[in-house]
């Protein structure tokens, strides 16, 4: 517990950032039971962009967390709000001196743990929603893109105006494929729904949000989706009377008359299956991929006024997806300049969805911020 008490007292004494803490500083009895617990297991600290009580991406990944915290009957060690900068690799340095695997959970982390897996050759480290790997660091995400897409065939089946308004964090890939995806199942049932996006610049930023989300209702739109881990859009949907669609966790308390449904994570099944490798000595690197099919990704429930057809058509198409018979990135598909970008017959690749770069047809508003 040497080791572990140091790096506690360097955080928490603000070496490395006073905003910073590692699951509170000092150790208790219940800290001491549960490392007596499984002494054979290794030592895993996490990394988070945001807080565990953000309600989203952040709190989605904390679940993961407690969840393997409870299958190795032992204490997982977190860092919140790490910056996507170089303090991160100090921090993650700092953590590899103590810990056998670190898991990186924001895109803007993927470098640093990069460099830092090739000074710590003998830490296994995993980084969410990258796409670079080493020896010793595998990325891991999940095919959210899937779950977008029947989002899409619920909002566009409720849509009245035929506008809907998406609230999006930065201008990357993951942000494109998904709202893509989403587009496309919603023009699957509507072909006049355009999706318009405007970009925040931000995971987490209530006030903005709420200010953004305001000008979507105010210039017609009748669905508001939103990206950011904050439910403050879901909250103007259901104070103007119209529809709302979250992410990565369900907020169907937030609004519940506009609630539609939203994409959730469930991380904790990869966690405990790469962990589980690692410590049987099989874990290879690489990259891995769920998805519908193996509980990855999921939709949360549908909200109380979303209508049981729409329940219907989205639940088929659910089971379809599972099943392999659909993909939903199969063409023809045009861009939004009329470009045909897939052929009939063919199929866009998982690898190609993870650096899509441009926009369907029905998507409005800039690829930058």
């Amino acid at each position: 517990m040497i080791k572990k008490i140091f790096i506690k007292s360097v955080i928490c004494a603000g070496i490395i950032s006073s905003a910073l803490a590692l699951t509170g500083c000092g150790d208790s009895k219940d800290d001491m039971s549960l490392v007596a617990a499984k002494s054979d297991s290794p030592d895993i600290a996490f990394l988070y962009i945001g807080t565990v009580g953000d309600e989203g991406w952040t709190y989605e990944h904390n679940r993961g967390r407690l969840y393997l915290e409870e299958k190795l009957g032992k204490k997982v060690d977190f860092v919140e709000n790490v910056p996507e900068n170089a303090d991160a690799e100090r921090i993650i340095s700092q953590l590899a001196q103590d810990h056998d695997i670190i898991f990186a959970t924001s895109f803007g982390h993927m470098d640093y743990i990069l460099n830092s897996s090739k000074r710590f050759p003998k830490v296994k480290f995993l980084h969410a929603a990258g796409y670079k790997s080493s020896t010793n660091m595998g990325n891991y995400f999940g095919k959210n893109w899937e779950a977008s897409y029947l989002t899409g065939i619920a909002a566009g089946s409720v849509s009245k105006t035929n506008k809907i308004g998406y609230l999006a964090s930065f201008p990357i890939p993951q942000l494109v494929y998904n709202i893509n995806a989403f587009t496309l199942g919603a023009r699957s049932v509507n072909e006049d729904i355009e999706v318009n996006v405007i970009w925040n610049n931000s995971w987490y930023d209530p006030a903005n949000e709420r200010s953004a989300a305001i000008s979507m209702a105010d210039e017609g739109m009748d669905v508001l989706v939103s990206y950011p881990d904050s439910p403050a859009t879901i909250k103007v949907a259901q104070e103007r009377g119209i529809w709302g669609v979250g992410n990565s966790t369900s907020m169907a308390h937030y609004a519940p008359d506009a609630y539609i449904t939203n994409p959730v994570w469930n991380w904790g099944v990869y966690y405990e299956k790469v962990v589980e490798e690692i410590k049987a000595g099989t874990w290879e690197g690489g990259s891995y991929l769920g998805g519908l099919k193996d509980g990855m990704v999921d939709l949360a429930e549908f909200g109380k006024n979303v209508p049981e057809p729409v329940k219907a058509l989205v639940n088929k198409e659910k089971k379809r997806i599972i099943s392999g018979e659909f993909n939903i990135f199969s063409g023809p598909i045009k861009d939004r300049d009329g470009l045909e970008r897939v052929g009939s017959g063919e199929k866009i690749s998982d690898e190609d969805v993870l650096t899509m770069n441009w926009f369907v047809e029905g998507v409005k508003g800039s690829l930058s911020n």
